[in-house]
């Protein structure tokens, strides 16, 4: 067993290296349902095979002790050598091998549990959602608030809330389901959306910006127009370049495609049944729906609420529109 479990974390290591190289792109999901099962069978070993084998070495070295101070005893002898608790120790003490699994159990599976049906942490890697969210922001995402769903599976099995307008969301990137993305939820099923020369309708009605001043983005370094925009119930801030908006147009193919137009003027596109239309706060600085298409309901990860911790700026705090 210890040959099995030194081969087992020598490919953990591999999988975990690779990833960190961006070797291939990692599924902590999987990861840890993987750990959970894996530690699970050694716990389970652990419970009702190789401790109870101790054990039943430690009662009989008690035994055979106890026979031979018996034995030494008729004979006149009372003082006897040997330290008993430091063997009977030495045979209770777990070996390496299920320290290191059986004994990670109950701690891998409380993660697994907590990550798979509570909340998740993630850390923004790109400026898309800026002045929401900035890169190296540590968040926290709700993971039931839109449903619960199977690990790894991401089938929904219990419904609850349905994405609102406005809210942050996280979802698996439906050109590449094994990145997660974040984004704003702008369209609803059946709304039809139009985005063009920084100018969003919604239904027809254009979504009313209140000018917030200038604000300088580190990333890009430069200034941007703040402004401040109401989706739904939810007030936020979203940022764009100075002067006429720039035109776009889709960097894939992607399902629904027919339901979108695109001109020099900017996306008019219908939101199907069961799909999103998502955009980034930094709207010219994010890849979103206006590009590569819809966020299907079974993409949906759950909805982001909470910044923990930003380790380039530690004042970054709170809950977040």
């Amino acid at each position: 067993m210890s040959y099995l479990t030194a081969v087992l974390y020598g490919a953990l290591i591999v999988y975990l290296g690779g990833w960190y190289m961006d070797k291939w792109v990692g599924n902590f999901s999987l990861l840890l349902f993987i750990l959970s099962v894996v530690t699970f069978f050694y716990w389970i070993a652990e419970r009702f095979h190789f401790r109870p084998k101790r054990e039943a070495a430690a009662q009989n070295l008690e035994k055979q002790d106890a026979a031979r101070r018996a034995e030494l005893a008729s004979k006149g002898i009372t003082q006897v050598d040997g330290n008993l608790d430091e063997a009977r120790g030495r045979l209770l003490m777990q070996p390496w091998w299920l320290d290191w699994t059986a004994g990670l159990f109950p701690v891998i599976i409380v993660v697994f549990l907590l990550r798979s049906f509570l909340f998740e942490p993630f850390k923004i890697p790109s400026g898309s959602m800026i002045p929401t969210l900035e890169v190296g922001d540590l968040i926290l995402v709700n993971k039931y608030h839109y449903g619960i769903r199977l690990p790894v599976l991401n089938t929904k099995v219990i419904p609850n809330h349905t994405p609102a307008r406005g809210d942050v969301i996280v979802f698996h990137y439906p050109v590449d389901p094994r990145i997660d993305y974040i984004k704003r939820v702008v369209g609803l099923p059946g709304d039809e959306i139009s985005y063009g020369n920084h100018q969003l309708k919604i239904n027809g009605q254009v979504v009313v910006n209140t000018p917030q001043g200038d604000g300088y983005d580190d990333e890009r370094m430069r200034y941007m127009n703040l402004l401040q925009e109401k989706l739904g119930d939810t007030e936020h801030r979203i940022q764009h370049e100075k002067g006429p908006g720039q035109p776009f147009g889709p960097i894939t193919v992607f399902p629904h495609r027919e339901a979108c137009s695109y001109s020099a003027e900017g996306v008019t596109c219908k939101v199907p049944a069961g799909h999103y239309f998502v955009m980034g706060d930094n709207r010219d600085n994010s890849q979103d729906s206006r590009y590569w298409g819809f966020v299907p309901d079974e993409n949906l990860v759950g909805r982001a609420f909470f910044i923990w911790m930003n380790f380039g700026n530690l004042g970054r705090f709170g809950a977040f529109h």
